[in-house]
């Protein structure tokens, strides 16, 4: 089979020269990321990008990915011991995943929450081997309405399944399209939006953005709060008692299938996984009532699902170009920086590279499950770093990462206004991943609205009268529709508890 012999050609790449120590370096430094609160895996990527600038395409890849992947076991650690979520998609975990600590099941809740993110995660790897080099020979015939279509969903999806607000969701993302079109026109090469400022004239550059929004954003609220951290409860016994065990596979694979579906859904993030996950297993639980006190399918599925999502995220990077969460469009940025451009010819012009890539994902993976059964104790005394410590630390990354891109003091200028903006939307709940998002597709999806209106003498019946355009189309009003008629219900209900 085709697959098997890509495969077979990705772990002679994965496996060569010093690919195997990039990526336990990456899968090491997303661990770190992921147990440390207010880092997270965004900020953690975006500041190792400049690091891999002179390296080798595929090795900086293969690093980058093992920071994202690694932060979602990462994130469980502290979600567990301390009560306090690495990373967003783990909130969910806090939940059962403390209660189980509080009753001294810590060992066992981190035992099956790295037992489900490594099936999770190998899952949605198999997945991505078989099924991303049909979606990319199927997205060959993509033309410019095609990729509006298929862009325009995942920006949808975004806004409408991010943040409490439709309209908060809507005016993050716009911002994102505003700052998208600082700088060179993608059709006419025309320079726009610059004010005379010459450093603007080739466009914000998203490392210095991102490491704002999510970087020095969390600093500041950091300092605002000055959080505090309370002792990790002790790790004893990692597995689940015998009877334990069927509930806790039925959560791991449904929690596999859920994870890898909305991962391949542009837009759809693994918070969102995690939540549907646990949505699930409460509701097919016997005794519902034991969730929130402890219930172990109410961390298995959870953590499998967000793993899963996470490597499942990857197809459309690979075979569309399309990011599917903030730290995804990190990705994005770094292949773009090394000179490669994810899309379906990727797979055709790239072969070694992608493959490579892919290998580096299942050995990364055992790694991580080496890491994680017997090192969860070591792992939940890195979470307790004091703030003073970490983030002065993250801070001087940042300021070197921001600056190390292109060599000047205008980026780091713009990180810490972005820094700034970012503490601002946090306070006000606008999320930021509708703003990252946008600001890394906007062009992309600027171009080719532009090119599909040529091709239809001006003409917005072109997205309606092409069938995959027009299946983008319907299903972007039904989810503009549900999202809302859920916020005029939540509004109702609202207003129907403030009149009792």
């Amino acid at each position: 089979m085709e697959a098997i012999s890509n495969l077979w050609l990705g772990f002679s790449v994965a496996t060569s020269g010093l690919n195997i120590l990039y990526c336990l370096v990456g899968v090491t430094m997303g661990m770190i990321v992921g147990v440390m609160p207010g880092l997270g895996p965004v900020a953690g990527t975006a500041i190792l990008v400049p690091v891999t600038f002179g390296m080798d395409a595929t090795s900086a890849i293969i690093m980058l990915a093992g920071i994202y992947y690694g932060s979602q076991y990462g994130g469980t650690i502290t979600s567990v011991l301390i009560n306090t979520p690495g990373e967003s998609a783990s909130v969910i975990t806090c939940i059962d995943g403390y209660a189980m600590a509080k009753r001294g099941r810590a060992g066992t809740a981190l035992g099956v929450a790295a037992i489900g993110s490594f099936v999770g995660g190998t899952a949605a790897i198999v997945g991505l081997t078989f099924i991303a080099p049909v979606l990319s020979k199927a997205a060959l015939s993509f033309g410019p309405p095609e990729f509006f279509g298929v862009m325009l969903l995942g920006m949808t999806m975004l806004i409408g399944l991010m943040g409490k607000s439709l309209l908060k969701g809507i005016i993050a993302a716009l911002f994102g399209f505003l700052l998208a079109m600082i700088g060179d026109d993608p059709v006419s090469g025309s320079i726009r939006y610059s004010f005379g400022v010459m450093e603007l004239n080739s466009g914000l550059e998203l490392v210095a953005v991102a490491m704002g929004l999510f970087g020095i954003s969390e600093i500041l609220l950091g300092v605002a709060e000055k959080a505090t951290r309370s002792r990790p409860h002790e790790v004893k016994k990692l597995l689940p008692e015998k009877n334990e065990w069927k509930p806790t596979m039925g959560a791991i694979g449904r929690g596999t299938v859920i994870g890898f579906l909305i991962g391949l859904l542009p837009g759809a993030n693994s918070v969102i996984a995690s939540l549907m996950s646990y949505s699930v297993e409460k509701k097919m639980a016997k005794d519902p009532s034991r969730f929130g006190q402890g219930a172990i399918e109410g961390v298995a599925g959870p953590e499998t699902a967000n793993n899963a999502c996470a490597g499942a995220a990857n197809i459309p990077l690979f075979t569309l170009g399309i990011p599917s969460s903030p730290t995804i469009a990190i990705l994005l940025g770094a292949f773009m920086m090394h000179g490669l451009a994810p899309g379906p010819k990727l797979f055709v012009e790239n072969p070694e590279f992608v493959w490579g890539v892919i290998a580096s994902l299942y050995i990364g993976n055992v790694l991580l499950l080496i890491m994680n059964l017997p090192l969860a104790r070591l792992w939940g005394k890195v979470a307790l770093v004091p703030f003073e410590i970490l983030f002065p630390l993250v801070l001087t990354f940042c300021i070197l990462g921001s600056y190390s891109v292109n060599n000047r003091m205008f980026d780091v200028w713009v990180m810490l206004f972005f820094g700034i903006v970012g503490y601002f939307m946090k306070k006000f709940d606008f999320p930021m991943a509708a703003t990252l998002l946008p600001f890394v597709l906007g062009k992309p999806i600027e171009s080719s609205f532009v090119q599909s209106l040529l091709m239809a003498d001006g003409s917005l019946g072109i997205f309606f009268t092409r069938p995959i355009s027009l299946g983008f189309m319907i299903a972007i009003a039904l989810i503009l529709a549900a999202s809302i008629y859920s916020s005029w219900k939540q509004k109702r209900g609202t207003l129907a508890v403030d009149l009792e």
